[in-house]
């Protein structure tokens, strides 16, 4: 634990860049004093005394502001090291701070910048190597033309990096926001589709069950066995309308899980093969309706006959609220590649208590139809019949992709 709590101490530390530079400071001031303690000077240069060590942490002590003023630093370095060799010290001992101040001027500071403090410290280089004629100029001037250079090129690399991390932040604050942005629009979408499903369940089955009950209450007492059939019929129809609830929720619930496990299954999903039992429960509310399938039919995308599945409910529901004597048809066509559905009545006897559905694209079950077929790349013609009556005709492809399927169960 000890041992932990250290380096977790150690992390923090290293966070902190001021007290970085701090240690880099006393770390340099140290190791320079050691060095001109303990090497022996080259000819014609002088071995530290109390001056020198005076000399060599005004140099080195100023590295702890490096991050701040950077320009200011290497200025005030240099100009200490230069009168640290003119006071007749080895330059070596201090070449390091220089060094590091003017790759803190590059990483932080314009090129012009950099390149001014480049030569600066290339200068005092060569003033050091003037100052002792022992020296080798040749060298002198390689040294004094490559050292800085080459910090010079390190400091503008750990600039562009910078810079490149900054974009980066930058970027990615921008993809968060438009994938918290997509977040919203999904739950959005979300919502509507399961407003969707609520609506065409709900209607369906209380308008098959206010359709009873009107009868059951009209019959009651002078017709007792049909008070009962009606009464029955509500009690089959609430029950599956609960049943259908029940499904939407545990597929909710099973989502919010994120295991894809639980006590919900999409094998419930209503689908072509319930339409029978869907025109019992209309013919049973009074409304005839005559159920035809064509081509061949043959398993198809759960979203697919689910699509199918809830634009007759919804149009069979509208022709028992808006047009209840009629009589309605329903014509399913499994093309090679398509799905026709078709529900049309023959307006019956009455007149039509809402214009919504006389007016395509007035209403939400009508909107709700359109939305299920743009879904699945198909497409929904509703309106009158010239012969009368009304008419919902629905094609589907029957290669619809699965990604609107997954969502559609998810609703």
């Amino acid at each position: 634990m000890p041992v932990l709590g250290a380096w977790a101490y150690a992390a923090r530390v290293l966070r902190n860049k001021r007290l970085v530079d701090v240690g880099l400071a006393l770390a340099f001031t140290v190791a320079s004093m050691l060095l001109g303690r303990e090497q022996v000077p080259q000819p014609g240069w002088e071995s530290l005394d109390s001056w020198g060590y005076a000399l060599t942490a005004l140099v080195n002590l100023p590295v702890a502001a490096r991050r701040r003023v950077p320009g200011t630093v290497c200025l005030i370095v240099c100009l200490a090291w230069a009168g640290y060799v003119s006071a007749g010290y080895w330059p070596v001992v201090n070449c390091l701070a220089p060094l590091l101040a003017l790759y803190t001027v590059t990483a932080a500071r314009s090129l012009r910048t950099a390149l001014g403090c480049a030569a600066l410290t290339g200068g005092v280089w060569l003033y050091a190597g003037l100052a002792n004629p022992a020296s080798s100029m040749a060298t002198v001037t390689v040294q004094a033309a490559v050292f800085p250079l080459v910090i010079c090129r390190f400091g503008h690399a750990a600039r562009v990096s910078a810079e490149r991390g900054d974009q980066l932040a930058v970027l990615t604050g921008q993809l968060r926001a438009e994938q918290a942005e997509r977040a919203r629009r999904a739950v959005a979408q979300e919502q509507g589709r399961i407003a969707r499903e609520l609506h065409d369940v709900v209607a369906h089955h209380m308008s098959v069950i206010s359709v009873q009950a009107g009868m059951a209450g009209y019959v009651f007492g002078s017709d007792p066995d049909a008070a009962h059939d009606a009464l029955r019929t509500i009690s089959d129809t609430s029950r599956e309308g609960l049943e259908e609830l029940r499904r939407m929720l545990a597929v909710l619930r099973t989502d919010d899980n994120g295991d894809g496990q639980g006590p919900a299954s999409y094998d419930s999903v209503p689908g072509l093969a319930r339409l029978d039992e869907m025109a019992g429960r209309v013919r049973a509310a009074g409304v005839p309706v005559e159920l035809t399938v064509t081509g061949r039919p043959r398993p198809l995308a759960p979203g697919v006959e689910l699509c199918a599945y809830r634009v007759v409910q919804e149009a069979l529901t509208n022709v028992l609220k808006h047009a209840p004597a009629a009589r309605a048809v329903v014509v399913v066509a499994y093309g090679a590649r398509q799905l026709s559905v078709a529900v049309t009545d023959d307006g019956g006897t009455g007149e039509r208590t809402n214009p919504d559905r006389v007016l395509p694209g007035a209403g939400h079950g009508l909107m709700g139809m359109r939305e299920r077929a743009r879904l699945y790349g198909g497409t929904v013609d509703i309106g009158p019949r010239p012969e009368g009556g009304f008419g919902v005709v629905l094609t589907l492809p029957t290669t619809a992709s699965a990604t609107p399927q997954g969502d559609e169960k998810r609703a």
